[in-house]
């Protein structure tokens, strides 16, 4: 078409102008530049000058500095833009690879890779699915290769501890622990190592990218903990060209995947490190490279994910976890992954909970035929499944074995209530409900939703991804916005503090609420998450997730969530009221004292900075509430830990003294 059309034909490479002029891997400006350059829909030099003018306007009240870089890589690009020789018949012999490979499921190959393609027009309503359920696990197909750089492991500075793994938006970092002997036939560039940690005694181990999946977005990089004794530049995951890899590590990769999982049932699945060696159900999504939220969803798809049923509002989370052609929603080997649905925005949580209470009337009802056909099932497998310890993933695991079995007995009986009991055992399997979505959601448009499930006290989890502001629509104030900062509805500041959901939730004293934030304490993240489950009872988690919105460069969008942390502005904290019944303080606070300025972490991100370039005088006078409102509320929290401590102590007073008073009466 180029030859035919005789067009002129100019290449820029914008990203490294981009990082050369300190704008990090956003092109816009360049390319928008670009086509002024070449288009001759103004004179040059105007053109370049109407740019800036746009430039001052758009970008003017993040700062000075945001504006310089603008204008360096609008300048750069000027000396950087190349026309290309056209020649006069095409040479090459290159082909376009197809949009999936040869060996993925027929419906990919038929529907999906025509989406892909471009092609979706010409899809027959008859190719669509007829109830409008698409299949699972199809983001592994879509390998979109948009990283210039990807993470490399250094196996012999690896200190094993699972921090890139989860931190990682797309689940492009994974763990695995395998025999020695799974090693035969790797290609010759796999990585291993002796795998450290008594459940893993005499395996390998290893720790894989997936060229083709990551965004490059170099978070594993930023929470690495292990550098090399001989480069202490270098860490363990450094980031390297993505191009010479892509190859080498395409084959690692495959072969990885082949590799057995490791048995859920004898890892510690309450540790970072023990999470990260499950495998992701919720893969590759088409979220900001960096993403805030991602890595919360990810760990709850490996945590609970072949049992999760999950309703999800429509918000960031709905788009990255359910738009076409792919979704990243994934499964096992053995066919089974999270069951999601998007919901609207406002009732989410009902949705969620109608889940609940349809699995709770299913396995209700199974319980009954289980119950009436116990004679011809067998009368100790129908009280071993009705007795079942689910609290584990042993537990779980044999639990399943027991209802495969009873199906198989129920396969070969052909009464109404057999196949009425094969329709629900399912249900006699535990499954973990949750219902998923962000701060829009959860804090304004469906909080009285949100609060009725909590306050009808059924088994409902349910995780704020909290970025603070409405995202995905364009980032408009919240009831979750801080005080201070800059969002659309709230140009001049937000006046006053955001609410604080986790209080409101507490007062029932039965839910489960637990804040947290990956990026300061991964650990009390993964607790919080198999505590929430844990709990018979509704439950609650608000996750910090930074986001875009923000104005932060995402590589260190784990330490911004530090630093929110350690000003005092985002305690952590777990409250589980099972606690109360072993005499233990039922709210944990998990973080520390302020230890920075609100200052110090708010003027970092341009949502608060911005305010004093366009009104500064504004800008103090909330800075210096917002510190105040900090301090307050971390105090209330203290206060809060100090006035449970008479409900457990003095039960436990009251027992000691009904027992010496029964030792004298002896």
């Amino acid at each position: 078409d180029i030859i035919d059309k005789k067009l002129k034909f100019y290449a820029i490479n914008a990203y490294r102008v981009a990082k050369e002029t300190g704008m990090g891997a956003r092109i816009n400006t360049i390319m928008q530049t670009c086509f002024f350059a070449i288009s001759g829909v103004l004179p040059r030099d105007q053109a370049i000058e109407k740019i800036k003018e746009a430039v001052q306007a758009t970008y003017g009240g993040k700062g000075e500095e945001v504006v310089a870089k603008n204008f360096a890589a609008v300048d750069a690009t000027l000396a950087n833009l190349n026309e290309i020789n056209v020649p006069d018949k095409v040479t090459s012999t290159k082909k376009r690879p197809p949009a999936v490979p040869e060996h993925a499921p027929e419906f990919v190959k038929n529907v999906t890779a025509r989406i892909i393609a471009n092609e979706g027009d010409q899809l027959p309503v008859s190719a669509m699915p007829v109830d409008g359920t698409f299949p699972t696990d199809t983001c592994r197909w879509e390998k979109r290769n948009i990283a210039l750089e990807i993470p490399v492991w250094d196996p012999d500075t690896c200190a094993q501890c699972g921090k890139c793994a989860i931190v990682c938006p797309h689940a492009a970092i994974r763990m695995k622990a395998y025999s020695e002997s799974c090693l035969k036939g790797a290609p010759k560039t796999f990585k291993s190592t002796p795998a450290k940690g008594a459940e893993f005694k005499g395996m390998m181990m290893t720790v894989q990218v997936a060229p083709e999946d990551c965004t490059g977005c170099g978070v594993c990089v930023e929470a690495c903990p292990a550098k090399s004794k001989k480069d202490p530049q270098r860490k363990a995951i450094y980031m390297a060209t993505q191009a010479p890899l892509r190859v080498p590590e395409r084959e690692n990769y495959e072969f990885f995947l082949d590799l057995p999982e490791f048995d859920r049932g004898k890892l510690n699945i309450a540790t970072v490190k023990g999470s990260q060696y499950l495998q992701p159900l919720f893969e590759y999504s088409g979220a900001c490279a960096g993403c805030g939220e991602t890595p919360y969803v990810k760990l709850l798809s490996q945590l609970f994910g072949d049992r999760a049923i999950i309703g999800n509002a429509t918000g960031c989370s709905s788009i990255y976890g359910g738009n076409l052609p792919t979704t990243p929603w994934a499964q096992t080997a053995e066919g089974r992954g999270p069951v999601w649905s998007n919901s609207l925005f406002e009732d989410n949580a009902e949705f969620g909970l109608g889940f609940r209470l349809t699995l709770d009337k299913h396995k209700e009802f199974a319980g009954e035929l289980l119950t009436r056909l116990a004679k011809d099932i067998g009368e100790n497998l129908v009280d071993e499944i009705l007795s079942a310890d689910q609290s584990t993933e042993a537990g779980i695991g044999a639990q399943r074995e027991r209802v495969a079995t009873l199906k198989q007995k129920l396969e070969k009986m052909s009464s109404p209530e057999a196949k009425n009991l094969h329709s629900v055992a399912n249900a006699l399997v535990k499954k973990s409900v949750w219902a998923i979505g962000g701060d829009g959601w959860a804090y304004d448009i469906g909080y009285g939703g949100l609060d009725h499930v909590l306050a009808l006290g059924r088994d409902v989890n349910v995780l704020v991804l909290d970025t603070e502001v409405y995202s995905n629509t364009g980032g408009q104030m919240s009831k979750a916005t801080p005080l201070g900062a800059v969002a659309k509805f709230a140009a001049a500041g937000k006046p006053i503090a955001k609410k604080d959901l986790g209080m409101m939730a507490m007062a029932y004293g039965s839910v489960y609420v637990a804040q947290i934030a990956m990026g300061a304490n991964d650990a009390q993240t993964v607790k919080a998450f198999v505590e929430a489950e844990a709990y018979d009872g509704p439950s609650l988690i608000i996750a910090y997730s930074h986001c875009i919105a923000h104005g932060i460069d995402m590589l260190h969008g784990m330490s911004h969530q530090k630093a929110a942390v350690q000003c005092g502005y985002w305690p952590l904290y777990r409250f589980n009221p099972a606690r109360i019944a072993e005499g233990k303080n039922p709210l944990q606070l998990d973080s520390r004292a302020p230890k920075i300025s609100f200052e110090e972490y708010a003027y970092s991100e341009n949502r608060y900075k911005m305010l004093t370039k366009s009104n500064p005088d504004r800008a103090a006078k909330l800075l210096k509430k917002a510190q105040e409102s900090v301090l307050a509320r971390f105090h209330q929290y203290e206060e809060l830990v100090k006035a449970y401590a008479p409900v457990v102590e003095e039960p436990k007073a009251k027992a000691a003294a009904e027992a010496e008073t029964a030792a004298a009466a002896r």
